[in-house]
């Protein structure tokens, strides 16, 4: 009799004992073995799952306290957690305290309880208020301590004393800051120069001068750095107000939709190159401010454009669109006008348009002054303010007074510098006027309170007006700040400087006004009145 012959099994090999089998008995188990397995989502091993946890039997085991993984099946806690446990059981609470801890058996207290505490000083009289407090310092009080003038070159030491290679200017840095600011400020400013030193950085003058205008560092700024640098050679002037600027300019073109932006960007590159040209001929170049107005305006009308107008190629603006856009803002039609005819003629020329949309608008308006003047009753009170209030602040004496006597701009009066008054014959010079100004006693006083002003914050800024930021540097004051000067007395710098200017261009020859004041004849013919004062030609009243 014939056998049948056995088949082999598909995975190992050996024979298979079943007829129509493809697997021996052995790899059959495995393959149920393997059905029932999953990846666990704690070890990611392929175990069997528990239905209650959803892991496998060893990640099922977990400790009550933390959570992590048990390994032994008789255990509750992870080692970490038992040992904790155990150091829990072994504390006592303690008697002074309350709180948990090991007892000590020579004090029958914890630990922090049985520390012996620093004996503190008993509260003495300062030797400079003479009041009994607790001493800060050098046998002065806390109070006296924070105004002592020493503080500043104390911190200073301690900071030398910190560093592995102070700076040779440190000390010098410390005399000018000491000089020029409150001891408190002075040494914050010390402590946060300490954070530019120790950065594992150079600590070179024009390292630390990069550094500074890089990041922003509190209390420590710039201008202080650079003016203290540059006064003493040791260091170059660093271009942080150019990459200020040019940050600014990116934001403003990056704000333009995509398709409008290559256009607008072009025009800002072509501002800057005008500018250059314009710096080497000598003539009036655009100062960064005019420029970012001008971006702002071509970037609201490209997002009207785009946004109300559904238009995203400049060759498709018709006068209408731009007519839509005027509409928007009537007090800023002629600015924004005069923008607007720049960038479609630089348009034009670079063939981004055909037809120049501009071309034919006009900012329709009066040609002569219609702005807000003061009368003869607010003048004299503004007058009496401003010579006779002690409260009033010297900036605004000093503003007040050169725009209601004078006609001074704010621009002429934050640009005064020390050496452009004449001490002995009581005269200043204003901007480009081609005379000193002389000027009067009630002038000349705010002149001088001002001045005192300058004394009192110890600067070595040339400008009589300063401000607490310009103080350590050389710069004039900001215009923000002069154009809020007057804001005590509720009239504007040029609603004063119009109304003298209106006064003198009517009582005299406006020629003579406009080369006094060192201003174009066009601009005083704006403040020419349209009607004759009937009391200056009397022929007309007896007619």
């Amino acid at each position: 009799m014939v056998g049948v012959k056995q088949s082999d099994c598909t995975g190992c090999g050996a024979p298979v004992g079943f007829i129509d089998r493809h697997y021996c008995c052995r790899c059959t188990a495995q393959q149920k073995e393997a059905a029932t397995r999953a990846a666990c989502p704690r070890c990611s091993q392929q175990r069997v799952l528990r239905a209650d946890t959803g892991r496998c039997i060893t990640c099922s085991r977990v400790c009550t306290g933390c959570g992590n993984p048990v390994r032994s099946k008789s255990s509750a806690l992870c080692r970490t957690c038992m040992r904790e446990s155990e150091r829990d059981a072994a504390k006592d609470p303690c008697p002074r305290c309350s709180r948990p801890g090991y007892l000590r058996e020579d004090t029958g207290w914890c630990g922090h309880c049985s520390r012996p505490r620093q004996a503190k000083q008993p509260p003495r009289a300062c030797e400079q208020c003479g009041r009994v407090r607790k001493h800060a310092g050098l046998g002065l009080c806390s109070a006296c301590w924070q105004r002592h003038p020493d503080r500043p070159f104390v911190r200073a030491e301690h900071l030398i004393a910190e560093l592995d290679n102070p700076p040779a200017w440190l000390q010098d840095f410390t005399t000018d800051l000491a000089a020029k600011y409150s001891v408190g400020r002075a040494c914050t400013m010390i402590t946060s120069l300490g954070w530019l030193l120790r950065d594992d950085q150079p600590n070179l003058p024009q390292s630390v001068l990069e550094r500074s205008a890089a990041r922003a560092v509190r209390w420590v700024p710039r201008p202080c750095l650079e003016t203290f640098f540059t006064s003493h050679g040791l260091a170059m002037a660093t271009d942080q107000a150019e990459r200020l600027a040019a940050g600014r300019r990116q934001r403003r073109v990056l704000a333009v939709p995509g398709l409008l932006r290559p256009s607008v960007e072009a025009f800002s590159d072509f501002m800057i190159r005008s500018r250059e040209r314009s710096r080497r001929a000598g003539t009036l170049p655009r100062t960064d401010a005019t420029i970012e107005a001008a971006l702002a305006i071509v970037r609201d009308l490209a997002l009207f454009l785009a946004g109300e107008r559904g238009k995203q190629d400049w060759a498709l603006t018709d006068v209408h669109d731009l007519e839509a856009f005027l509409a928007r803002s009537p007090k800023a039609r002629k600015r924004r006008l005069v923008v607007l005819g720049q960038f479609f003629r630089f348009a034009r020329s670079r063939k981004i348009v055909l037809v120049d949309p501009a071309r034919g608008l006009t900012a329709r308006g009066p040609s002569g002054f219609t702005g807000a003047t003061l009368t003869p009753d607010q003048q004299r009170v503004l007058f009496r303010r401003w010579t006779t209030d002690p409260a009033v602040h010297p900036h605004e004496a000093l503003l007040g007074m050169l725009a209601l006597l004078h006609g001074a701009s704010s621009r002429e009066v934050k640009m005064l510098q020390a050496v452009d008054l004449d001490f002995r014959a009581r005269t200043a010079r204003l901007g480009d006027r081609p005379h000193p100004v002389p000027l009067d006693p009630p002038s000349w006083a705010a002149v001088e309170g001002c001045l005192g002003h300058r004394e009192d914050q110890k600067t070595d800024n040339p400008h009589v007006m300063v401000t607490r930021q310009t103080k350590s540097g050389r710069g004039p004051a900001s215009t923000a700040y002069v154009s809020h000067v007057l804001d005590a007395c509720g009239f504007p710098p040029r609603m004063i400087r119009c109304t003298r200017l209106l006064d003198l261009v009517n009582t005299m020859d406006p020629k003579l006004v406009a080369a006094t004041f060192g201003m174009d004849p066009e601009a005083t013919m704006i403040y020419l009145a349209d009607h004759i004062d009937p009391g200056r030609l009397p022929d007309l009243q007896s007619r």
